[in-house]
């Protein structure tokens, strides 16, 4: 069995894939693609991904692309603890929670929050205040949103870790790098202990990499 994943270290889907194959205990290897380079990913690359983004998988020839799409196959191709619930009901919130995460999360934390406040000004840009302010406020609305999603329950979904706590914690870690997310973060204590536990898994550690902050 070969299992390949192409990316890099940084990138936030790219970890969010690589969570995956650590919780289900598949070995593969990491192949880099600088998506940044002059002249964009070489057309090697374009044909296992025609929009140059990262992640994109090989599994023994069976190619795929978009980290959702890759994680769900890791899920289910494995042997390994389930990172999907087996009712229908918490297989459709854990699709809610990774939609929000792709759809609002990245925009505010990621985008919002970290690229205005440090990975702007890391490219010699000044802080953009307007940009993290909206980041913030966004993410505010993400919190309560997972919060009230979440309920009493001890992962974001059920009592194991899934899909849902795997696709937002890239994210997460790289918002927390931040003070003024810390101190919004600090108006949510109900997600503390969760954070604490997911952020002390093997999956995480391993998974680290660059500058994330868990």
């Amino acid at each position: 069995m070969t299992v390949t994943l192409y990316g890099e270290t940084y990138s936030v889907y790219v970890r969010f894939a690589r969570l995956a194959l650590a919780e289900k205990g598949v070995p593969y290897d990491l192949v880099p693609v600088d998506i940044f380079a002059d002249g964009g990913p070489t057309p090697g690359y374009l044909q296992r991904h025609p929009f140059g983004k990262i992640p994109a998988f090989d599994h023994d020839g069976f190619g795929l692309y978009e980290a959702l799409a890759i994680t769900r196959y890791v899920d289910e191709a494995f042997d390994g603890p389930a990172l999907l619930p087996s009712s229908p009901q918490g297989r459709a919130r854990v699709n809610q929670i990774t939609a929000l995460v792709d759809s609002y999360v990245y925009r505010s934390m990621v985008w919002g929050v970290y690229t205005g406040a440090i990975s702007g000004p890391k490219e010699g840009l000044p802080r953009d205040e307007e940009q993290i302010a909206d980041g913030l406020k966004r993410s505010g609305t993400c919190l309560d949103a997972l919060v009230d999603l979440r309920g009493e329950a001890t992962w974001m979904v059920g009592n194991h870790p899934t899909l849902a706590d795997l696709s937002l914690a890239p994210m997460l870690a790289y918002s927390l790098a931040v003070p003024e997310a810390q101190q919004l973060w600090n108006a949510y204590p109900s997600l503390h202990g969760w954070w604490d536990a997911l952020t002390a898994r093997e999956s995480m550690i391993a998974t680290k990499g660059w500058d994330f902050v868990a």
